[in-house]
């Protein structure tokens, strides 16, 4: 059984939430699934943007609402998905998410709360949500990130 390990990192303004995925990105295999849980305008997507820019994806990465997924090219593939319009589970078997796992990629999911149950078991959690007032046009975040403790995720910054 994989050991978890959990960090907890605030963020102030959307630059160091972009920061922080770009720095996770340093830490990711092929085949790891980013599972992002957090209310609308949490940072899922300027997070998603940082993990793409640290593996070196050079399209712009926008969130898949209406398509569902969206693949980029960068040191290894991207597959990011978006759950948010998906309400029933049925909807998300669709999208053959074991072919994306097991593509050699990495699979990053906003709304993963809406398929959690069809996700592997050693995945990096990463749980957003608004940390204190607004402080400016980006309010700060918490970012709580639960991973195989086998990482080094002590050297993630923001």
């Amino acid at each position: 059984m994989t050991k978890l390990k959990t960090i907890e990192i605030v963020t102030a303004g959307w630059e160091a939430t972009f920061r922080t995925g770009q720095s996770i990105a340093n830490f990711l295999y092929p085949g790891d699934v980013l599972a992002l849980f957090g209310d609308l305008g949490s940072g899922k997507t300027v997070f998603t943007k940082g993990v793409c820019k640290g593996l070196g994806v050079t399209d712009v990465v926008t969130s898949p609402t209406f398509t569902l997924v969206q693949e980029y090219s960068g040191r290894m593939p991207v597959y990011h998905f978006d759950f948010y319009r998906l309400t029933a589970l049925h909807d998300i078997e669709m999208l053959d998410l074991d072919y994306y796992f097991n593509a050699g990629g990495i699979s990053i999911i906003e709304w993963a709360e809406r398929g959690e149950q069809l996700l592997p078991f050693s995945i990096f959690r990463i749980e957003l949500d608004c940390y204190s007032e607004n402080t400016g046009d980006f309010e700060k975040r918490r970012l709580r990130i639960t991973a195989p403790s086998d990482r080094i995720l002590d050297q993630v910054s923001s």
